[in-house]
């Protein structure tokens, strides 16, 4: 074996151009004359999605702040005593809810299931069917 007879195993890519006379036309195979027949597209799909953006920017449109952590009206008729103070700390103390952050998150009250004892009711948010519930079964909301 000798340096001119050695070959590659792979072949050089050619990229076939069009447009520079031979076996194609000047219109190349792009069809007729007009926007279409030029290389670039009419119009670039990243510009339709900037469009498409709403342009108020800033902290105050997004919303802020991770979604409240929810429980359930029946998980609280199981874990609390009656008169007890349901609250935030209370509920991550029962571990019913995880800390975010490392800070005690909002709770929001659903009215999943029943209630039957009156508690007292601090710092918490809640769902309006959540909310007849516990005013049926005679607890206070602060």
């Amino acid at each position: 074996m000798q340096l001119h007879n050695l070959q590659r195993n792979t072949k050089n890519k050619t990229i076939k151009r069009i447009g520079r006379g031979g076996k194609r036309g000047y219109q190349s195979g792009r069809g007729a004359k007009g926007q279409n027949q030029h290389g670039n597209s009419p119009r670039p799909e990243i510009r339709d999605m900037i469009k498409k953006i709403p342009k108020l920017r800033g902290y105050k449109h997004n919303p802020i702040g991770p979604k409240p952590a929810t429980v359930s009206v029946a998980t609280l008729n199981e874990v609390f005593a009656a008169g007890e103070l349901v609250s935030p700390q209370s509920l991550f103390q029962k571990k019913i809810v995880r800390a975010h952050n490392g800070r005690t998150p909002k709770v929001k009250v659903l009215g999943n299931g029943e209630i039957e004892i009156a508690l007292t009711y601090k710092n918490l948010i809640f769902s309006e069917s959540a909310r007849e519930k516990v005013t049926k079964a005679g607890g206070t909301i602060s």
